[in-house]
C-alpha cells in the first residue's frame, strides 16, 4: 500500500508561540534550575553562613539583609519551574515549623545533583525514585530511634529548649546575643502552656540601643497613646473593644441642604451633636471604664466619655484591635444597642509607658496569662527586621517542641546517622536500586560538608572524621563549628527539634522526586489581546 504524500509530516498540536521541551532537555532544564537555586542559598546555611542583600528595583529601592532561606527565596524573581518548586517547599517548611527553610532547599538540590549523575548513567528515573523512597523510610526510622524526650523532667526540658533556641539562633544575625534571645524565646513560649498560637506573643521593634537591650514584657503593649483628658493609668479595667465611626454618623445620600441663616446651620450641627452624645451614652451604659476603638475618636465623644470616667484609646488599627480583643477576652462590637450581648474585655492595669522616645500603652494582668510582648532594640531598621525574623524562627521551633517534645542532635549528627543507616541497607540491596540508596546517602552527607565549607574549614577532613566516629559507634558526634573539629553534641548542647529534621527529610525527598519525574516542559503561548471595534484597534 502506498503512503500518501505528506502523511509523514509532523502534526502541529500546540500554538505557534508555545514552547515545548522533551526528554533529556526538559530534565536538564529542571536540574539546572533547581541546582542553581540551591547554590544560591547554601552559603547561608549554618552558624558561619553568610547574609544576602536583597534590593528592590522600585523607585524607593528598599533593601533587606537576611540569611533566612524562605525570605530570600520568596523575594527573588524566578522563571524556572523546578526552582519555583523549591521555593514552595521552603515556604511550606516555614509555615509548618518555622525553621529549616535553607536546609530543605539545599537537601532537595543535592538529591537532584546526585540524581542527575544517575540519569547520565542511563538509570531510569523510576528506579531512582524507588530507591529514594526506601531511603526515606530507613532514614526516618533511624531518626526517630535517635530522638530523645525529656518532657517529664521540667528542668531538663527547659534546658533542652534553651539549647534548641541557641542552635536555631546560632545561624542568625543575633548570634552574639543568642543566650539572651534564647532565654527571651523560651520564657515567652513556656507562658503559652503548650499552645502553638504565637499571636499571643507580640513583637515590637524600636530603633535605638543595642540588641542586648531587648526584653520581655508581660501582658500586651499597644503602640498608641491614651486620649486627651483620660487618666494615664487605670486599675481593674472593663474594656469595650469596638470598630465604629466616632465622628458624625452622616447619611450617605447624594443631596444638598440649603440654609438661609446661621441659626439653621447651628440646628443641623446641634442635631449631629445630639446624635453623637446619644451614641456615647449607649457606650457608657455598658458599664465600662475603657473604650478602645479601631477608628478615630473625634474631640466631642473623646471629651464626653472622659468626663464620664471612660478612658479613650483611638485608632488601634486592625492588628492591634484584634490582639486586644484576644488577650483581654473581649469581642469587637460595632453597635451598642444591646449591652447584654456584648462581651467585655478585662485587665488589672492599663498604663502609659515610654519605650525609647515613644509613648505606648501597656495592658497588664490580662485573662490570657500567656500573653506577652517582646520589645526589640537595635541600631538600624534592617537589624531590627532581621532580628524579628530570627526570633520568629526560634519561637516557631520552640512552640513545636513544646507540643511534640522529641529532640535530635544537630551539627550534622542527625544527617550522619541517617546516612550510615542507608549505607547499611544499600549493601544488602541488589540491583540498580542500591545506587539510588547510595546517592541519597551522599546527599545527606552534603549537609555537614556545606556547614564546614561555610565556616572556612576543611570539609573533606572533617566529614571523613565525623563518618569514622559514627562507624565506631559514637552516635552523638557532630561538627563543632566553634573551633572546626568534631565533638560530642550532647556535651556541647547542640540540639534541634525532631519535627524540623523530619519535615526537612520528607519535604526535600518529595520535591526532588517531583522534579525527577519531569520529562516534558510545555510553556503555553501568551494570551493575545483582541481588537476592540469600538476603539478602532487594540
Amino acid at each position: 500500500m502506498a503512503i500518501p504524500a505528506g502523511a509523514l509530516q509532523p502534526v502541529q498540536i500546540l500554538e505557534s508561540d508555545s514552547v515545548e521541551e522533551k526528554g533529556e532537555n526538559a530534565r536538564l532544564a529542571s536540574f539546572v534550575g533547581a541546582i542553581a537555586l540551591t547554590d544560591l542559598v547554601k552559603t547561608t546555611l549554618g552558624p558561619k553562613g553568610m547574609d544576602k542583600i536583597l534590593q528592590s528595583q522600585s523607585r524607593d529601592g528598599n533593601l533587606m539583609v537576611t540569611n533566612d532561606g524562605a525570605t530570600i527565596l520568596k523575594s527573588i524573581y524566578l522563571d524556572n519551574a523546578a526552582a519555583k518548586i523549591l521555593v514552595d517547599i521552603s515556604k511550606t517548611q516555614d509555615d509548618e515549623v518555622g525553621d529549616g527553610t535553607t536546609s530543605v532547599c539545599v537537601l532537595a538540590g543535592e538529591l537532584l545533583r546526585e540524581g542527575e549523575k544517575l540519569i547520565q548513567q542511563k538509570i531510569h528515573p523510576q528506579t531512582i525514585i524507588s530507591g529514594w523512597r526506601l531511603a526515606v523510610d530507613v532514614a526516618r526510622k533511624h531518626l526517630l530511634e535517635s530522638a530523645r524526650d525529656h518532657s517529664t523532667d521540667k528542668e531538663r526540658f527547659r534546658q533542652d529548649l534553651l539549647n534548641i533556641a541557641r542552635t536555631t539562633l546560632s545561624s542568625k544575625i543575633v548570634y552574639q546575643g543568642k543566650d539572651h534571645f534564647a532565654n527571651l524565646a523560651v520564657d515567652a513560649v513556656l507562658r503559652l502552656k503548650g499552645s502553638t498560637n504565637l499571636d499571643y506573643i507580640h513583637i515590637i521593634k524600636k530603633a535605638g540601643g543595642s540588641i542586648h537591650d531587648s526584653y520581655l514584657e508581660e501582658g500586651f503593649i499597644l503602640e498608641k497613646k491614651i486620649g486627651v483628658g483620660s487618666p494615664k493609668s487605670l486599675a481593674n479595667a472593663k474594656i469595650l473593644v469596638a470598630n465604629t465611626s466616632m465622628d458624625t454618623d452622616k447619611i450617605k445620600i447624594n443631596g444638598k441642604v440649603t440654609v438661609t441663616s446661621p441659626a439653621e446651620l447651628a440646628a443641623i450641627e446641634d442635631a449631629e451633636r445630639a446624635k453623637m452624645i446619644a451614641k456615647c451614652d449607649k457606650i457608657i451604659k455598658h458599664g465600662v471604664n475603657v473604650f478602645v476603638n479601631r477608628q478615630l475618636v473625634y474631640n466631642l465623644p473623646e471629651q464626653y466619655l472622659a468626663d464620664h470616667g471612660v478612658m479613650v484609646i483611638e485608632h488601634a488599627d486592625f492588628d492591634g484591635i484584634e490582639r486586644i480583643a484576644r488577650v483581654t477576652g473581649g469581642e469587637i462590637a460595632s453597635t451598642f444597642d444591646h449591652p447584654d450581648l456584648v462581651k467585655l474585655g478585662e485587665c488589672k492595669l492599663i498604663e502609659e509607658i515610654m519605650i525609647g522616645e515613644d509613648q505606648m500603652i501597656r495592658f497588664s494582668g490580662v485573662p490570657v496569662g500567656g500573653a506577652c510582648t517582646i520589645v526589640l532594640r537595635g541600631a538600624t531598621s534592617h537589624m531590627l527586621d532581621e532580628t524579628e525574623r530570627s526570633l520568629h524562627d526560634a519561637l516557631c521551633v520552640l512552640s513545636q517542641v513544646v507540643s511534640e517534645s522529641k529532640t535530635v542532635f544537630g551539627g550534622g549528627c542527625a544527617e550522619m546517622i541517617m546516612s550510615k543507616a542507608i549505607d547499611e541497607v544499600a549493601k544488602q540491596t541488589p540491583g540498580k536500586k542500591a545506587l539510588a540508596l547510595d546517592s541519597f546517602s551522599k546527599a545527606l552527607r552534603q549537609i555537614p560538608t556545606i556547614l564546614a565549607d561555610n565556616g572556612g574549614y576543611d570539609s573533606g577532613e572533617l566529614v571523613s572524621q565525623l563518618r569514622a566516629e559514627h562507624y565506631k559507634g559514637h552516635i552523638t558526634t557532630g561538627l563543632n563549628m566553634k573551633d572546626g573539629s568534631v565533638g560530642d553534641m550532647e556535651k556541647l548542647g547542640i540540639l534541634e527539634a525532631l519535627k524540623v529534621k523530619q519535615q526537612v527529610l520528607i519535604s526535600a525527598a518529595e520535591a526532588a522526586e517531583m522534579i525527577l519525574r519531569v520529562d516534558n516542559i510545555i510553556r503555553a503561548a501568551p494570551r493575545k489581546r483582541e481588537a476592540d471595534p469600538r476603539m478602532g484597534g487594540y
